[in-house]
């Protein structure tokens, strides 16, 4: 894979996901399938999962074989104090958009060499640039999913 194309559908996968919530009306936010997240705490939560992966792809360019901290995304969203079921959501969607524009930028300069730059994750051992390309650029796509699951569509 080419870094252009790791770039293109890392792009694409993001308009993917703005595209979904931006068909949501204030009602749908709280909606549920009754398994998982409302689009509320979706939103809440990819903003702060994305805030994770921005730094992380950082550590991972300019401090390789660093440690890259793993977090309870299950205790982050049931956090009262971090509002993922109450508070508004476009502070958080403002979060995604920009940390996702800058991982693009970095994503964009990477040379293929550096899809191997690696760190320790606390959680799952190795973890190189291309591991985080895999797991990030969908990301928003199967949340987008489990949106539209929410709402019935």
């Amino acid at each position: 894979m080419t870094i252009a194309s790791i770039a293109s559908e890392y792009e694409n996968a993001t308009n993917e996901f703005l595209k979904i919530v931006a068909g949501l009306q204030e009602g749908d936010l709280d909606k549920s399938d009754g398994e998982g997240w409302t689009p509320r705490q979706v939103v809440h939560h990819l903003a702060d999962s994305e805030a994770q992966s921005y730094a992380r792809l950082r550590r991972l360019v300019a401090e390789p074989g660093s440690v890259i901290q793993g977090y309870d995304e299950g205790a982050w969203a049931e956090s009262a104090t971090l509002g993922y079921k109450e508070l508004p959501i476009e502070i958080s969607l403002n979060v995604f958009r920009a940390v996702r524009a800058g991982s693009l930028m970095i994503l964009r300069r990477l040379t293929q060499e550096q899809l191997q730059n690696f760190g320790e994750h606390t959680e799952s051992g190795h973890f190189t640039i291309e591991k985080w390309v895999k797991g990030y650029t969908n990301h928003p796509v199967d949340h987008g999913q489990q949106i539209l699951k929410a709402l019935g569509k």
